[in-house]
């Protein structure tokens, strides 16, 4: 070992450990044999015990205190087998005995090497990252990660005192990855990366692909082995297979998990804890399905985990990734569908996370027309790069994968798609056909979509996506991105509209009301009062509703009727389903004091009989896709403010009449056509004393006359209660 050997080395100059540190045939003096060298510092002597407890002292190359003086090595003629060894090292706080990482060969094969940089390794969070395992009989833990740029790559952490020069990693040729067998570090260790740029600036970076991290504040890569829960959700899984969304019922409850719940003294629930609660009220109140907004790892509590800095790991703030995994079991087992919010728009720029990852912009477009999100301050993947499509597809499959997963709803697809997504003139970059569209995006969304539905039958995949693009919802070999489904934010925001408008008014505004059955089968369509429409100034659902107390009620009765009642699949963020009064704050747990009001336990009565009744009635969900499964029967009537229509099965006898009044005045004698002759009887009735409301209605049900009405020979005559409707089926 020279002087210009250890500079080069210190310096990061020579990028392959391996060239220098571990055993290796040698020649010296003209005789042949084996060369021990490693890089100990602080060590006063080290000595090899390879196989048979067969020893080697190896000597410093240089006086105590100089650079040289850490790097010890030994010349031997025997044979070796280039088997794992072990070192014992003596420091002054004692000895040490460990196996020399730079004694084992690499771990990675060339295939996994080649799929990565192809873009086609849908497995590649078993290779990349941090995996407890045993390699050459011994057990360890093996690192890998993509930094193709770098001039070095060193594993700091816990085991190493966070320093980088004791474990450089083993550069794989032009693949860009960067990998290490650490035989002495071990689950719950924490580490991070120290990329040496090609400027020779030092960055210390979190692990892409690390499944574990700390709680922030603290932004450190925690080892976790994923291989060790129990899962006893067999049942569910195995009827997953077979399952056809598109034709069942789907009544989700959107939720923010810091924010659902709290312990008395503001501390969060952990995911045991959750599931405990949570299940039981969820099965409860008849939702079907749960949809988490985003629980990968994110620094800032405030971005409600929307800009994530740990795609691969389940936030810590909860606890591990297996109490999560006991969340997802008990739903399941209680026959409760998981869908997990995911972000592959944009992420942000924490220094510690993806941002220039490895002196370059990796993961980024270096310029910032197409690598900027202005109206987030936040970074845009580059979805034409291989490896970067791999991260993200295979992110997507991981959760359905290591936390069986069930659907994923992808956050802020427009911004996605369009490469004019708000920006002005000169602040994008047309695509290569010189249109919006950004094609890389779109390639990545099919990719996603496809390979989710090939390799997991039964998971679902859900586009935020807010614009008119055409085919969201359609498969990709007829054209379509592959969603099963999209959130119809147009809906959304009309029916609030309407909705918030004083019940005098709302006459002359029907065509919110009823616009969006126009294009309702142009896409598998989720109707959504999501998490978006009750914070930043935009009040609650409660609030949002015009009068008094009561009416307040009422009218929060009407929509989540009216939204049961249309066709599409629904969805509910959490407080809707009470009346939460105040607006949503990530902060702090929800108003669950008001459930003690009667009027927001007469809420719940109701949601719970509107899951009920939805579950029961397969009108309500067969042909949410197709157009014959909805017929109006009156949508004119704006002078009394009455909207009515049919919801049918494949079944005709399964069909149900909807009849709503957005008025605070009762109808007395209000004749409807209707298609039978028969006893129609109510199902519910949302202004029924048990959910707060007058009891006008029914009584019950009645039969239809031979009076024609609405170009049908026989009628009813209704008596409509206030701000409220009926649900009938004919017997």
């Amino acid at each position: 070992m020279d002087q210009i050997l250890c500079d080069n080395f210190l310096s990061g100059l020579i990028a392959d450990p391996f060239a220098v540190l571990g055993a290796r045939p040698a020649r010296v003096d003209g005789k042949s044999g084996v060369l021990f060298r490693a890089y100990l510092p602080e060590a006063k002597s080290v000595t090899a015990i390879l196989a048979g407890d067969q020893t080697v002292t190896l000597v410093p190359q240089g006086p105590p205190n100089t650079p040289l003086s850490a790097f010890f090595e030994a010349f031997q003629t025997f044979d070796h087998d280039f088997s794992p060894y072990r070192l014992r090292a003596e420091f002054e706080t004692g000895a040490v005995t460990f196996y020399d990482a730079y004694s084992f060969p690499p771990v990675l094969g060339e295939l996994d090497l080649f799929l990565w940089n192809q873009g086609n390794h849908y497995r590649i969070y078993d290779k990349l990252g941090a995996h407890p395992m045993v390699h050459r009989g011994v057990r360890g833990v093996h690192f890998a990660v993509w930094a193709p740029s770098a001039r070095r790559v060193c594993l700091v952490g816990d085991r190493n005192l966070w320093d980088g020069r004791r474990l450089s990693m083993r550069p794989r040729g032009s693949s860009g990855v960067w990998e290490i067998f650490a035989p002495y570090f071990r689950p719950g260790d924490r580490y991070k990366f120290e990329i040496t740029t090609q400027g020779g600036d030092l960055l210390i970076k979190a692990d892409p692909m690390g499944f574990y991290m700390e709680m922030r504040p603290k932004t450190a890569s925690v080892v976790y082995n994923l291989d060790q829960y129990q899962w006893g959700d067999e049942g569910w899984m195995s009827g997953r297979r077979s399952a056809n969304r598109l034709t069942e019922p789907m009544s989700i409850y959107e939720i923010h998990l810091g924010s659902w719940r709290r312990h008395p003294d503001g501390s969060w629930l952990t995911y045991r804890e959750v599931a405990d609660q949570l299940v039981p009220y969820l099965k409860d109140l008849g939702f079907n399905w749960l949809e988490f907004m985003p629980l990968a790892e994110h620094p800032f509590d405030a971005s409600w985990g929307y800009q994530v800095s740990g795609y691969y790991a389940i936030t810590s703030r909860f606890g591990t990734p297996d109490d999560f995994r006991y969340l997802v079991d008990r739903c399941h087992r209680e026959g409760i569908g998981v869908i997990l919010d995911w972000v592959p728009a944009h992420f942000p720029r924490d220094s510690f996370a993806l941002e220039y990852f490895d002196g370059t912009h990796l993961y980024e477009h270096a310029d910032p027309r197409q690598g900027a999100h202005s109206d987030w301050g936040t970074l845009v993947f580059n979805y034409g790069r291989n490896e970067v499509k791999n991260f993200l597809v295979a992110n997507a499959l991981f959760f359905c994968d290591a936390y069986h997963i069930d659907g994923l709803r992808v956050d802020a697809v427009a911004s996605m798609i369009y490469l004019d997504y708000s920006r002005k003139e000169g602040e994008w970059i047309p695509n290569r056909f010189g249109g919006r569209e950004n094609l890389e995006a779109l390639e990545m969304l099919k990719t996603l979509n496809t390979k989710i539905y090939e390799l997991f039958p039964g998971a679902l995949t859900i586009a935020e996506e807010s614009t008119a693009f055409a085919a969201v919802s359609r498969p990709v070999h007829l054209g379509g991105l592959g969603f099963m489904f999209k959130w119809n934010m147009g809906w959304m925001h009309d029916m609030l509209d309407f909705m918030s408008k004083d019940p005098l008014f709302r006459r002359y505004h029907m065509d919110r009301l009823t616009f969006a059955l126009l294009y309702a089968f142009h896409e598998n369509f989720c109707l959504p009062l999501s998490h978006d429409e009750v914070v930043y100034g935009k009040r609650s659902l409660w609030d949002k509703m015009p009068g008094d107390y009561w009416r307040k009620c009422a009218n929060l009765r009407l929509l989540l009727g009216y939204m049961f009642a249309e066709p599409g699949k629904k969805l509910l963020f959490m407080g809707g389903e009470f009346g939460q009064i105040n607006e949503w704050d990530h902060a702090r747990a929800l108003s669950w004091e008001l459930t003690e009001r009667p009027e927001h336990r007469g809420l719940l009565n109701f949601v719970r009989d509107l899951n009920k009744l939805y579950a029961s009635e397969p009108a309500l969900f067969e042909r949410d896709y197709d157009w014959r499964g909805f017929e109006w029967i009156d949508f004119h009537d704006s002078d009394s403010t009455v909207v009515s229509f049919l919801r049918h099965g494949r079944n005709p006898a399964d069909s149900i009449l909807f009849v709503f009044n957005f008025t605070p005045v009762p109808h007395q004698g209000y004749r409807l056509g209707v298609p039978k002759m028969g006893y129609w009887r109510e199902l519910i009735n949302s202004d029924a004393s048990s959910y707060g409301g007058s009891d006008v209605g029914l009584g019950g049900g009645l039969r239809s006359e031979s009076s024609p009405s609405h170009g049908r020979a026989q009628s009813l005559s209704l008596t409509l209660p206030p701000l409220g409707f009926l649900a009938l089926k004919c017997f």
